[in-house]
């Protein structure tokens, strides 16, 4: 059953509310609540950057697939921009510019993810990401010791870095940059970055993706910087057991944490902590924040 929604002016058709989305009883009428209460929060970090979505509309525990694709029947007043794409050359994907797309993205029951540089500017990248990943028996904690160890050597080029739970076992670190710099030199410079961390923490840290290398290991994952990878949004739920959400959080935080659980945020959660503590991500939409990305060439 369907039930029309006007937002912003905009009329929506809301579908299956009580459909029950996640095991702990989280519904979608649920999942449209919390986007709609975090919108202030998220929306600047969408805006004009090209979306994907991750969709699991039989929930958390049925089939997961990625679109990137303007889906069919999508409103004509949903804005849309075309991207490169190699295997097609040009595409369109869809831009969160407002809350009626938001929650017309929800209705569609989506992680949200996006790239490190905005649709003006395909592949010129306003931020790097370092996306931390533990191996069993490796928990977020760990992450954290090599989050701060990544911290202070960023800061030892200039760069302010901003850390985020990913929603799912890890953490991001994000780094505004200004100006911005093609993607493939944000990689490299990523990359030495993860390399220098195994160096300095051969026991606790890997930068190979294979996974036979992972166990017990934090993989310092830095190929999200290409340009056709995407990252978790700040804000995101994420299908999972439970609706876990890629959470900002403050340093004193990361450094005091000794269980995972002291860094997993849930949905009902964010509203509490975007009252106590606002949006912890600000600076990332501060071109004053950011700083030019090293040069690798440099003695």
């Amino acid at each position: 059953m369907s039930i029309i929604a006007e937002v912003e002016g905009r009329r929506l058709a809301l579908s299956n509310l009580e459909k029950v989305l996640y095991p702990s009883g989280f519904t979608k009428g649920e999942v449209l609540h919390y986007y709609a209460a975090v919108a202030p929060a998220l929306l600047p970090h969408l805006h004009d950057r090209p979306l994907s979505l991750l969709r699991y509309p039989d929930g958390a525990g049925g089939e997961h697939f990625f679109a990137k694709n303007v889906p069919p029947g999508a409103p004509a007043w949903v804005k849309t921009a075309e991207v490169p794409r190699s295997e097609d050359k040009w595409a369109r994907q869809i831009l969160v510019q407002d809350l009626p797309t938001l929650v017309w993205v929800a209705n569609l029951v989506t992680e949200l993810h996006t790239p490190q540089w905005k649709a003006a500017e395909p592949a010129l990248a306003d931020r790097l990401v370092l996306d931390l990943d533990p191996g069993s028996p490796a928990t977020v904690v760990e992450c954290c010791v090599v989050a701060d160890w990544l911290r202070e050597r960023l800061a030892g080029d200039g760069l302010h870095a901003y850390a985020k739970t990913s929603g799912s076992k890890g953490l991001h670190l994000l780094v505004p940059l200004h100006p911005p710099a093609p993607s493939r030199e944000v990689t490299s410079y990523a990359k030495a970055l993860a390399v220098e961390a195994t160096r300095a923490m051969p026991g606790l840290v890997t930068h190979r993706m294979s996974r036979s290398l992972r166990p017990g290991k934090v993989f310092v994952d830095f190929s999200q910087n290409a340009a056709a990878k995407t990252t978790a949004a700040p804000y995101t739920l994420r299908a999972r057991d439970t609706p876990t959400v890629s959470t900002p959080v403050e340093w004193a935080e990361v450094r005091a944490c000794a269980d995972p659980e002291q860094l997993a945020f849930r949905a009902g959660d964010l509203p509490g902590r975007l009252e106590g503590h606002g949006d912890l991500l600000a600076g990332l939409l501060d071109p004053e924040r950011g700083h030019p990305l090293p040069d690798l060439r440099a003695p």
